[in-house]
């Protein structure tokens, strides 16, 4: 199986999906749409990479995850607030 899963929803909005361990729930890149597409995708869903950084719930620390997403393994950073923070881990695979 896949790390992650690519959406297409027309022909102008794109999305891939990968499941974060660390909040124990998906965060979804936004990779194609019609007036902004904030990551650059690698087109692998085995070893995804995207740029830049996946920040979710930037204004709630107690829910913050900040992360990179290189070659199938997410770095998380310092302002997270899971047990994963400053850690690098594969990605878990995605179901469909």
């Amino acid at each position: 199986m896949a790390k992650a899963k690519h959406y297409v929803f027309d022909n102008q909005n794109e999305q891939v999906w990968i499941y974060c361990p660390g909040c124990k729930t998906h965060h979804a890149f936004t990779t194609k749409h019609p007036t902004f597409a904030p990551w650059q995708w690698n087109g692998s869903e085995q070893n995804p990479t995207f740029s830049p950084s996946m920040l979710v719930n930037k204004m709630d620390p107690e829910s913050r995850c900040h992360s990179f997403v290189r070659d199938g393994k997410i770095q998380f950073l310092d302002d997270c607030f899971h047990g994963l923070k400053n850690q690098t881990v594969e990605l878990p695979e995605i179901e469909d």
